[in-house]
């Protein structure tokens, strides 16, 4: 996650250093900003961001119960003690969608920056933004894969100790990512005033 929050970070500083560039204009002898503002969709962002929280409180319920269960299979091993029956909620399924609607969420965010005009060659501010953005998106779908790893593995009934490690990876992975896409949207609020 170093290299992750690493590359975030610069592109961050490009991104505040290139927005406050001025250049010199000769035909008109006077110093201009050519970045061109960006009208954020909030309303998309916001739901998305919702979707991307309440998706990092579902890893973390998956988390705890796959911890829970790895803590409690060598006492279900013992022949004749009973635990009894516990319903079990698929919270690392439903992390799993959320991740996939962000991602799709992510893609209605472009078409409506699209729509608008503002595309990814339309110029340095608007090539930050959907660098920013995708590159964020990538990683997420890089967590999403490992979901679904953590899923199968669910489903072919593999070692519970082999799939906390991967539920807890993943966990710690997805919530990074989830503070990285706070950070992305507090960055853009702060460089659009």
């Amino acid at each position: 996650m170093a290299p992750i929050v690493t590359l975030f970070l610069t592109f961050s500083v490009v991104y505040l250093l290139r927005r406050s560039y001025v250049s010199f204009d000769s035909l008109h002898n006077a110093y201009v900003r050519d970045w061109l503002p960006l009208q954020l969709p909030r309303r998309l962002l916001l739901v998305n961001t919702v979707i991307l929280i309440v998706s990092s409180g579902t890893i973390e319920f998956a988390r705890r119960a796959i911890t829970r269960a790895a803590a409690l299979a060598p006492v279900r091993s013992i022949p004749g003690i009973s635990l009894g029956q516990e319903s079990r909620f698929p919270w690392l399924s439903l992390t799993t969608l959320l991740g996939f609607l962000f991602l799709a969420g992510q893609l209605a965010v472009w078409r409506n920056f699209s729509a608008r005009g503002f595309h990814m060659t339309g110029g340095t501010s608007s090539s930050f933004v959907y660098v920013l953005t995708a590159t964020h998106g990538v990683h997420l779908a890089g967590g999403v894969i490992a979901l679904v790893a953590a899923n199968v593995a669910a489903l072919l009934h593999h070692s519970i100790d082999n799939r906390r490690i991967v539920v807890d990876i993943a966990s710690w992975y997805w919530h990074c990512m989830t503070v990285l896409w706070l950070y992305i949207l507090v960055m853009f609020s702060i460089a659009a005033k």
